[in-house]
């Protein structure tokens, strides 16, 4: 868990590869759903071409397939979800059916200054799709380095809609970590989450060997 740039999704992909379990990240989820067809999947695309949220509902019976009969049985990162304390609390219902306890919540820190200078500089490339950032990498320009197409940035990532998500996630998202803090038995571990992407990472493993 964290606020938007973060790094969740840096780090729980290194996390599973590292680890050999499974990355769970719900725009993922419901890309893959779409795209499969079944039941689940259908009824997903149904809300995303509407324009409209996906129901908690679906999203949790989607996950649910993936712990229960894929490669989820083995272990999994969930990568920014839950997001509300109603997905937190269905979450833990599905997850005490299936019989799985989550072993930790992991929440990466970072001051609202840095999380703005990391989105902000964020930058797609129109033509191939890879994505950069000039927070890190103050020498990329206008031009992708892959292919020469023209690197802009996402309409989710200008200054005022930035504040606007840092301040939907604290309203929305930060309560959760309270959930788990005072109805749970999962352990809640605050992770310094500046510095390089290495440093995190070595924080984060320290704190699941704890």
């Amino acid at each position: 868990m964290g606020p938007p740039g973060a790094g969740k999704g840096t780090q729980s992909r290194l996390l599973s590869d590292e680890l050999g379990i499974a990355h769970y990240a719900t725009g993922d989820i419901l890309r893959e759903a779409r795209a499969s067809g079944t039941e689940l999947g259908r009824e997903a695309a149904r809300y995303m071409d509407a324009g409209e949220l996906v129901p908690d509902e679906v999203v949790l019976g989607l996950i649910r397939e993936r712990i229960t009969e894929g490669e989820g049985r083995h272990g999994f990162v969930l990568d920014g979800f839950p997001r509300t304390v109603e997905q937190a609390e269905g979450l833990s219902e599905m997850l005490e059916e299936a019989g799985v306890e989550l072993e930790a919540v992991l929440n990466l820190e970072v001051p609202e200054e840095e999380l703005t200078r990391r989105l902000t500089g964020r930058r797609v490339c129109g033509a191939c799709g890879e994505v950069f950032n000039v927070a890190f990498e103050p020498e990329i320009g206008a031009e992708c380095p892959e292919c020469g197409g023209t690197l802009n940035r996402r309409s989710d990532d200008e200054p005022q809609t930035v504040r606007r998500r840092l301040e939907v996630y604290e309203e929305q998202t930060a309560p959760v970590l309270d959930w788990y803090r005072d109805e749970s038995d999962v352990p809640v571990v605050g992770i310094d989450g500046t510095g390089e992407i290495e440093d995190v990472h070595r924080r984060l493993r320290e704190a699941l060997e704890a």
